[in-house]
């Protein structure tokens, strides 16, 4: 009796001190993704997991280091570029905080379809952003977990405006190609703020696969995607930040 006694008591201390250190590392992680997240509302994030990987990916296949972005103010980026974007990947932008629900679970319906191979998401705007720029690229219930929890900080701590802004300086849009700027130089030969609404539609339907899809080299596939984009901004109404 004595002897479980002892054992009992020589436990509480381990869990205890398991417990404190838990809770420390808990307490640390959340002060400083506060932290980090609060900056990158006023300062505009140097590179991103995925760039790196990017890189590692070219430099094993014996190619040199390409990263080619250009970072420009929300107010400098074309409307037609900011109304393709939402009207091609999160229509419900300005209302949802941060997750579109009726979205997750068609996707989800729609993953779980006897045979089906193709991943279909349901990633809203913010959810991108935050994946982007604070986490690495990669499928697993612990990466979802922290995306959505960045999710949730970027869409109490930044505006609207500051998402889509980041969004589309960050986003990857061709082979060592980040952002509306550097694709529209690569593809258009101009500025991402002359951007018609054609030519923003067709790069917004090279979203979901920017290293395969390409908008010099557009497929019937993209074509008729870019016509639902242009339709789609006609149906969307005003962007009101």
């Amino acid at each position: 009796m004595a002897r479980k006694q002892t054992k009992s008591n020589a436990k509480k201390p381990l869990f205890k001190r398991i417990a404190i250190v838990a809770g420390k590392i808990l307490l640390w992680f959340f002060v400083f993704s506060l932290v980090w997240v609060l900056a990158y509302r006023f300062i505009n994030p140097p590179i991103t997991f995925l760039m790196v990987q990017r890189n590692w990916e070219r430099k094993a296949d014996g190619k040199p280091a390409k990263i080619k972005k250009q970072w420009v103010k929300f107010e400098d980026i074309s409307d037609n570029m900011k109304r393709a974007a939402v009207s091609s990947e999160d229509q419900l932008f300005l209302q949802h905080m941060g997750f579109d629900l009726k979205a997750i679970e068609k996707a989800y319906k729609n993953n779980n379809k006897i045979g089906k191979k193709k991943v279909k998401g349901g990633s809203t705007i913010s959810q991108q952003t935050a994946k982007n720029v604070f986490l690495w690229p990669g499928r697993s219930y612990v990466r979802k977990a922290f995306e959505a929890y960045f999710t949730l900080l970027i869409e109490v701590l930044w505006s609207k405006e500051r998402i889509l802004e980041v969004y589309l300086n960050v986003i990857e849009m061709g082979d060592g190609i980040y952002g509306a700027e550097a694709a529209a130089q690569k593809y258009y030969g101009h500025s991402c703020m002359k951007m018609s609404r054609a030519e923003a539609a067709l790069l917004a339907a090279c979203f979901p696969n920017p290293l395969r899809w390409n908008p010099n080299k557009a497929t019937r596939y993209i074509k008729h995607r870019q016509y639902l984009i242009m339709r789609n901004m006609r149906l969307l109404g005003p962007l009101d930040f």
